[in-house]
């Protein structure tokens, strides 16, 4: 599979890996895709989820509704210096209880150079429940 060179450069000039280009694992259909409800959400409130080190439990408002989600970046945000923060929620993943509380969708995340986790959000301040395409 051909990568054009301005990709690449781009890569390196920020920092990037350009392996990650080669790390797709699967493929799938344009239609699979349009299947994902993603929206932009605030986070209203976290708080540690009890007798876990990652997992923060939080009230994320997706403009449609308010919702909890577990999510496992306690070793990297505190709870307090996430709220107000606008983050990508995928809406229509199926609740899931974990360590005894349901998750009503997941926070989307992303990786910085130095290995640290990134919330994925919007360039600048949108409405809450905004879909992402």
């Amino acid at each position: 599979r051909e990568i054009s060179e301005d990709i690449v450069t781009s890569l390196l000039e920020d920092g990037s890996d350009p392996e990650i280009l080669y790390e797709v694992e699967h493929h799938f259909v344009c239609e699979d895709f349009t299947k994902l409800d993603m929206r932009v959400g605030t986070i209203l409130e976290a708080v540690k989820v009890a007798k876990t080190k990652k997992l923060l439990q939080l009230k994320v408002d997706v403009g449609i509704d308010v919702r909890t989600i577990v999510s496992g970046i306690a070793e990297s945000f505190s709870p307090e210096d996430i709220i107000g923060q606008q983050v990508t929620v995928l809406t229509n993943l199926a609740p899931r209880k974990i360590r005894g509380v349901e998750s009503q969708g997941m926070i989307l995340m992303t990786d910085t150079p130095d290995g640290k986790l990134a919330f994925v959000e919007p360039e600048q301040k949108v409405s809450n429940g905004q879909q992402i395409s």
